[in-house]
């Protein structure tokens, strides 16, 4: 019966996220079959905690949409996530609710507060952050740089990025308690709010570092896509394999990493 339920809550919201444009077609079948994997071998406590980074994020990314336009242009992420985008946010957090169900253990729902902090951190980063009146700086050497810069941060975008994981972190515990699940509303909170911290800086700094970017010839800015106002860009630096959505991926993991060790020192 969970799995149905799964299913058919999956269906709905993906369906839903489809006709507003929030996911590619190829999007919402990830999101499907990660939807009814996350309740039908997990619980609400997994399937919740994953629908309140969607919607959350989904929210975000249409607030102010028309002032992000341009900078969205330069992201190989935008508001209409694809297959990859979906399964690099919620990929690992599938993984780890398949371990509990295979093994309960108190750490895979630690590590998984960690990984879904990580990425309603990084988006919420993104997204506010973006709409700050002052550029960027470098994550390495404090310098400004452009908005929409691979490796920049932000007051703004942090302390969004602070409040973000935080939120993950109480909206686990309540879908915990919901579940009869035993767990402390501050531990879950505080893993939350490291875990995604650590996660942003993480992905920030492979951003400015490892990631695969690309410049622009028109316009002089170093960018993640392929083409640029209206041209093909030149591979410029990074890892070949080091996508934004590995960069996703790998900080995520940080992230769960980070708040299983502050939830293990408390």
């Amino acid at each position: 019966m969970n799995w149905l339920i799964g299913g058919v809550g999956a269906l709905i919201v993906a369906g839903a996220a489809y006709k507003k444009r929030s996911l590619s077609l190829s999007g919402a079948i990830a999101a499907v079959m990660m939807g009814t994997i996350y309740y039908g071998a997990g619980n609400l406590f997994w399937f919740g905690t994953l629908l309140l980074f969607f919607i959350t994020s989904t929210l975000l990314s249409k607030y102010r949409q028309e002032s992000k336009q341009d900078l969205e242009k330069s992201y190989a992420k935008t508001g209409r996530r694809d297959a990859g985008q979906v399964l690099a946010n919620g990929g690992i957090g599938m993984i780890l609710c398949l371990g509990y169900f295979i093994n309960p253990d108190e750490t895979w729902k630690l590590l998984f507060i960690g990984v879904m902090a990580t990425v309603t951190a990084d988006t919420w980063a993104t997204e506010v952050g973006s709409l700050s009146r002052r550029p960027p700086i470098s994550i390495l050497n404090g310098k400004r740089l452009p908005p929409g810069t691979s490796g920049g941060i932000s007051w703004l975008g942090s302390t969004a990025a602070a409040i973000g994981g935080a939120v993950i972190g109480a909206g686990a515990w309540v879908f915990g308690q919901w579940m009869g699940m035993e767990a402390g509303l501050f531990t879950y909170i505080l893993s939350g709010f490291i875990g995604g911290l650590a996660g942003a800086f993480a992905d920030s700094w492979m951003g400015a570092t490892v990631q695969k970017m690309y410049h622009c010839s028109v316009c002089g800015k170093d960018v993640e896509v392929h083409k640029h106002c209206g041209q093909a860009t030149d591979r410029s630096r990074g890892w070949g394999f080091m996508s934004n959505d590995a960069v996703n991926m790998i900080s995520s993991m940080i992230g769960g990493l980070a708040a299983w060790l502050t939830a293990s020192l408390l």
